[in-house]
């Protein structure tokens, strides 16, 4: 019996095409605001179909989970970055060990969303 997905279709395309999503969390502190984002790595073959003007998609690549906390009065400026404070790094070598990471976390799949939908400054 194969595990079904917890990730909505288009999530998870995203993911395999080498898409960077995004979800709010809570901050440490009032006037803080935090966000986990998830970007697939990407190696040389990737380079070369963007070179080529095309997207490779992979469903077996890993990925790099990134907790950041910013100023909240910084967010939609410039210097979103000054006060920025990287919380927690980790890596998923698969779709699999990335629901894990997230689920260690206590965050869902279905929280994240494309960048341009989320308040995320990077």
């Amino acid at each position: 019996m194969q595990k079904r997905s917890t990730w909505s279709p288009d999530k998870l395309t995203a993911l395999r095409l080498g898409r960077r999503l995004v979800t709010e969390v809570s901050a440490s502190r009032p006037g803080r605001r935090a966000f986990v984002d998830i970007t697939p790595r990407r190696d040389a073959r990737d380079a070369l179909a963007a070179q080529e003007g095309w997207v490779r998609g992979d469903a077996s690549c890993g990925f790099r989970l990134e907790h950041w906390e910013y100023d909240a009065d910084r967010i939609d400026g410039f210097d979103f970055d000054v006060g920025a404070v990287l919380v927690r790094a980790a890596s998923a070598a698969d779709e699999s060990a990335l629901e894990g990471a997230l689920a260690l976390r206590g965050i869902r799949p279905d929280s994240f969303g494309y960048p341009w939908d989320i308040d995320d400054p990077r």
